[in-house]
């Protein structure tokens, strides 16, 4: 028998993408089996860089000491470790689907972890090309979102398109010009239902407004 190690997801306090991570591991009730461990990033020397060269969080050490990149992997290897997985794309044409709802909440988060970024750097290096690119980007988004997220698979089970999205929004008040409520009344409805989840009230606490 192997004598596993336990599992240690390095992340920060801040990154939207481990934010992903550590909802599956309490979906999952995994919370004894994961240590969560702030990683020191963006920082010359880092001990962190020793442990992943790339530096980028979130980054999973499975109990076998197999290091795992990339928030999708991580939590698709999170989601199978106990139970029935529950987070996966189905099969078929509504695969494509759940595919393609995800990959469009991949690309707003994207953006507006962008944008976010830009703003905590001091003022003068700060580029207002970059943030007027990524405020109307996120305009757009959100208008593209108000339509889709009448999509049923926005409103059944638990899914990755679901949970990118609301780790999206959860991030709204912290960026001038990032406005969902008052502007995109279904986005802003499905907002405050889905921050009813006992693991989004834990981790998302800015969902609901």
């Amino acid at each position: 028998m192997r004598n596993l190690l336990p599992m240690e997801l390095y992340t920060t306090s801040t990154s939207p993408f481990g934010l992903m991570a550590r909802i599956v591991i309490l979906e999952k009730d995994l919370a004894e089996r994961v240590q969560t461990i702030e990683a020191q990033t963006r920082t010359v020397g880092s001990p962190y860089y020793e442990i992943n060269p790339s530096g980028r969080v979130p980054y999973l050490i499975c109990d076998d000491g197999t290091g795992f990149e990339e928030t999708q992997l991580i939590c698709a290897y999170l989601d199978h470790l106990v139970g029935q997985p529950s987070l996966g794309h189905p099969s078929g044409r509504d695969g494509w689907e759940s595919r393609r709802l995800e990959a469009l909440a991949r690309s707003m988060l994207d953006g507006v972890s962008v944008w976010s970024r830009e703003l905590t750097r001091v003022p003068h290096e700060q580029s207002p090309t970059i943030i007027a690119h990524e405020t109307e980007r996120a305009r757009r988004m959100a208008e593209t979102w108000e339509q889709e997220i009448m999509h049923p698979m926005m409103n059944g089970p638990l899914n990755m398109a679901q949970l990118t999205l609301a780790v999206t929004l959860n991030v709204e008040h912290l960026i001038d010009g990032f406005e969902i409520r008052g502007k995109c009344p279904n986005l802003s409805s499905w907002t405050t239902r889905v921050a009813q989840r006992p693991s989004f009230q834990q981790l998302l606490p800015d969902l609901e407004i």
